[in-house]
């Protein structure tokens, strides 16, 4: 995971911490807080430019491998922000997105008027496969993690999500 510029000749999480220190209390949890934001920066940008060339952000990539995860391969509009744990005014525009680009298309949901179902295109399924080769290839952007290391951070990461009513 590389920025494109020169690195600092300081740790800037861990100067803000010493500051911070001399005036608030909970250091610890800052530094943690800031330190998980900074990475999501970075891996995200990353993710985000590997899948600009196949027209796709992480998001919309998100759209689509749930869509393939589900058994007909579609799912209504509610469900995916649901699943992906989007307020649903985030789902529509990924989905117009998605499918201006052909990789989905949206239908009326044959047993709920209300609802719009969208399904992956083969074309969707195709993209989805690439953009899938890329991110694995990047080891999702944590290339500089062991596998022990990536399992300890979602271990880490468990407690917060779960007093979150995250699961």
């Amino acid at each position: 995971m590389t920025t494109g510029r020169a690195p600092l000749p300081f740790d800037p999480i861990l100067e803000a911490a010493r500051l911070w220190d001399q005036r608030w209390d909970e250091t610890p949890r800052m530094r943690a807080v800031t330190s998980l934001m900074r990475v999501h920066q970075l891996v995200l940008t990353e993710l985000d430019e590997l899948l600009r060339p196949l027209g796709l952000t992480f998001a919309r990539y998100e759209v689509l491998v749930l869509l393939s995860f589900s058994r007909r391969g579609a799912l209504p509009l509610g469900k995916i922000g649901e699943r992906l744990q989007v307020h649903a005014t985030s789902v529509t525009p990924l989905v117009k997105r998605l499918e201006s680009a052909g990789l989905i298309q949206r239908t009326p949901h044959p047993e709920d008027g209300r609802a719009v179902l969208a399904s992956i295109t083969p074309d969707g399924q195709r993209v989805l496969q690439q953009a899938t080769e890329a991110i694995v290839g990047a080891r999702f952007g944590l290339a500089a993690m062991s596998d022990e290391q990536c399992d300890d951070l979602t271990s880490l990461l468990t407690p917060p999500r779960s007093a979150a009513g995250d699961f």
